[in-house]
């Protein structure tokens, strides 16, 4: 204990952000038990220690453990901190752990302790021998908006803009943005490394450590969860280079499932693995026992940065459209539509394409807009891409 009690003086000594990601906000404080559940490099440890100074504890109250740290039993270490007056214990990747859920479950009924533990995106939580869903409050953490990344690159604090103020007020708001920075400047810095916190360690080694992440997704979160052998995670990485390359609308499952030289069946079970993995994101399609029943509308990667790594070639327009889905699914329901490109909450819908972008394939659609890319101040129902980048 006298080990994990200096490690966790050393986390809790580091420096922390003043800016806090848009889910901080949401977090009920008062729940004995928080899971915090995120793709690996999107801020997670940084967030869960704002949790925790959020309390006012004293340090000696607090104690901090990464999972893959230790050998005891989480419970275990629970029980004894406790004996020793604490009141709050943070578990960093408890899904390194032996019997997270258990263990988690042990904690919550036996023990007089607050808990806040981080955890892959990929966990099968909902499938779990052990139902947590009536202990823990879970939050699942994105990878950074538009918005999250001017303030921290750039210390520009813009409030988060709701969609009905986007597509009424668009042009006054591109007219005030306009007069902090310019927006298309700062956007094209974003596309080449803002999608992630970790920008602020160098940006030119930013793809590299990507990749880095991106491969130790694959080889150890998505091959332990889901049982995958090491030659079937090259298939899945394979998997992800040719959707990568593929532009939505053509999108052939057959010929995908055919060039990846596995089933039908196999391609949706691991399509399933990559939305759960936070490493693409699937628009249409069922999801049921860990597989995808039907096929899916529109496949894309799961922010914009990840095309940077994964496409030799990539396609504007579809690297276009994966940023205003990956902008707007945290607070919306976007489906397909075969009317432009996206319907968004059953009402709106959009087409999104470059700064010639027309509205012929939108004409007298009631509430529809097109998106169009490489402008800073729309007009109309055309509005700019990057705005799309300031809700959350």
């Amino acid at each position: 204990m006298q080990r994990l009690i200096q490690l966790s003086n050393l986390y809790f000594s580091l420096p922390t952000p003043k800016f806090k990601r848009y889910l901080f906000a949401q977090i009920d404080f008062k729940s004995k038990l928080i899971g915090i559940l995120g793709q690996r490099g999107v801020g997670k440890t940084t967030l869960i220690r704002q949790i925790a100074q959020h309390y006012g504890l004293k340090s000696s109250k607090m104690l901090y453990i990464s999972a893959d740290n230790v050998r005891k039993k989480l419970s275990d270490i629970a029980i004894e901190f406790s004996a020793l007056g604490g009141e709050l214990l943070i578990i960093d990747e408890v899904h390194k752990a032996n019997d997270f859920a258990l263990e988690l479950k042990t904690m919550y009924d036996f023990v007089d302790i607050k808990v806040i533990f981080s955890g892959s995106s990929a966990l099968e939580l909902e499938n779990s021998k052990v139902d947590l869903s009536r202990r823990s409050l879970f939050y699942e953490l994105g990878s950074l908006s538009f918005r999250e990344f001017l303030a921290i690159k750039y210390e520009i604090d813009l409030v988060p803009l709701l969609l009905e103020d986007i597509l009424e007020n668009h042009q006054e708001i591109a007219q005030s943005v306009k007069q902090k920075f310019k927006p298309l400047e700062y956007f094209n810095h974003y596309r080449a490394y803002g999608s992630y916190p970790f920008f602020t360690e160098g940006e030119l080694g930013y793809n590299l450590r990507l990749n880095e992440i991106m491969n130790i997704i694959l080889d150890s979160e998505v091959a332990t969860i889901y049982n995958v052998d090491s030659d079937k995670i090259n298939t899945i990485r394979k998997l992800l280079h040719l959707l990568c390359s593929s532009v939505p609308l053509e999108l052939n499952i057959q010929k995908l499932a055919q060039s990846s030289e596995i089933s039908r069946n196999t391609l949706y079970s691991y399509l399933y693995y990559l939305k759960k993995a936070n490493l693409i994101e699937i628009i249409g399609g069922n999801f049921k026992n860990k597989k995808l029943l039907n096929k899916p509308d529109k496949i894309y990667l799961d922010n914009i940065n990840l095309y940077n790594i994964l496409c030799s070639d990539k396609n504007s327009g579809t690297a276009r459209e994966s940023f205003f889905v990956s902008q707007l699914k945290e607070l919306h329901d976007i489906k397909y539509s075969n009317i432009g490109d996206f319907k968004v909450d059953d009402r709106y819908v959009f087409e999104v394409g470059g700064k010639n972008k027309g509205f012929k394939q939108i004409k007298d659609i009631p509430d529809s807009f097109v998106v169009a890319d490489d402008i800073e101040i729309g007009f109309g129902a055309k509005i700019p891409l990057w705005m799309f980048g300031l809700m959350y």
